[in-house]
C-alpha cells in the first residue's frame, strides 16, 4: 500500500558534517488532497461512522483549516455528508481553503470565535444523530490510533531519532503510542506557550501506552506563535527546496525543518544517529501568502 520511495534522504554538507544520518517521510505525497498526517487522523472516525450507519459527519476548524478539506474529501470518498463548524463570523470572502470544502460538499456554520473556543461537544450527538463527531483536527482516541500506524510504515524502525511538529498533540500521542524500544521522539511545538500539550497528549493514552516510551518536547522554534512567519522562516523553506527539492509549509514543517537545522548545529544528535523527519503534509496553507515568499 506505502511505497518505500515515501521516506527519501536528506543529505547535504551540513548532514554530513555532523556524521549523522537523516531523512523524511513524506506523508504529503500519500494523497493530494488528503495530505500527510490527516489520512491516517480520519481513518477510525470514518471506519466507526460507516460501522455506525452514520450519513455523515461533523467537524471542527478554523478558516484555513487543512482538517476541514481533508474531511470534507474523505466524506465525499465514503459517500457521507459533511458538516463543517468554522471558526469567526463568515467573512465577506471565503478562504480557498473553505472554498475547497463547499466544493467538495460540505456544508458549513460560523461560531463566533468566543463561543467556538468554549463550544461542548457534548451537544451534537443528540443534536446531529445521523453524524459521527470529529473533534477539531481529529484530536481523541480515534485520531491517535491512526496516527499510532505512522510509526508502522516499513522502513521507519530502521531509525532511532523521529521528530515531527506538534499542534494540538493528536499525531504526537499516536507517535508516542508506536515508538519502538530503541527509538525517542523529538515534538516541535509550533504553538507558543503550548505548555499544556503534554496534558492532551497524556488524555489520548493509557499508561502502557506512554510507559517507558522516550520522547521531550520543545517549545523554543515556533518563530512566533501558531501559523506567525518571518524572513528565517522563508529562508529555510527556501533553502530547503533548493537543496532537496522537498516543499514545506510555514504553519508546520517550515518550523520542523528550522528546528532540525538548529538543533543539529547545537549538537543535539550523537554521531551516527538515524533521524527521521516526519512531513504533515499542510502545504495548501501555502496558498493564503500573498508576497511571493516561497520559490516552490
Amino acid at each position: 500500500m506505502l511505497e518505500n520511495n515515501i521516506i527519501q534522504p536528506i543529505n547535504d554538507e551540513h548532514v554530513q558534517s555532523h556524521g549523522i544520518s537523516a531523512a523524511i517521510l513524506r506523508l504529503d505525497l500519500l494523497h493530494p488532497i488528503v495530505s500527510g498526517n490527516k489520512i491516517f487522523k480520519l481513518n477510525h472516525y470514518l471506519a466507526a461512522a460507516k460501522k455506525g450507519v452514520k450519513k455523515g459527519i461533523l467537524t471542527f476548524g478554523g478558516a484555513f483549516s487543512n482538517h476541514l478539506v481533508a474531511a470534507a474529501y474523505a466524506a465525499t470518498l465514503n459517500n457521507l455528508e459533511s458538516i463543517g463548524y468554522v471558526r469567526g463570523e463568515k467573512p465577506k470572502k471565503l478562504s480557498h481553503s473553505l472554498m475547497d470544502c463547499m466544493s467538495y460538499g460540505m456544508h458549513l456554520e460560523f461560531i463566533k470565535r468566543e463561543s467556538f473556543d468554549s463550544i461542548d461537544l457534548g451537544q451534537f450527538p443528540t443534536a446531529f444523530p445521523g453524524h459521527a463527531i470529529i473533534p477539531h483536527g481529529g484530536y481523541g482516541r480515534l485520531g491517535m490510533l491512526g496516527a499510532k500506524d505512522i510509526m508502522e510504515i516499513p522502513g521507519v524502525e530502521g531509525f532511532d531519532r523521529v521528530i515531527a511538529a506538534c499542534g494540538t498533540g493528536t499525531m504526537a500521542a499516536g507517535l508516542i503510542a508506536g515508538l519502538l524500544s530503541h527509538q525517542q521522539l523529538t515534538l516541535v511545538s509550533v504553538l507558543k506557550n503550548n505548555f499544556s500539550v503534554l496534558d492532551e497528549i497524556k488524555r489520548l493514552l493509557f499508561d502502557e501506552e506512554i510507559k517507558n516510551k522516550r520522547f521531550d518536547i520543545r517549545f523554543d522554534f515556533h518563530l512566533g506563535g501558531y501559523a506567525k512567519k518571518n524572513a528565517l522562516l522563508f529562508h529555510t523553506m527556501n533553502g530547503f527546496f533548493n537543496t532537496h527539492h522537498i516543499p514545506t509549509d510555514f504553519v508546520y514543517t517550515g518550523k520542523l525543518v528550522h528546528a532540525f537545522y538548529r538543533m543539529m548545529e547545537a549538537g543535539a544528535f550523537v554521531k551516527d544517529s538515524k533521524i527521521l523527519l516526519i512531513h504533515s503534509g499542510g502545504l495548501q496553507g501555502n496558498r493564503s501568502l500573498v508576497n511571493n515568499e516561497l520559490i516552490f
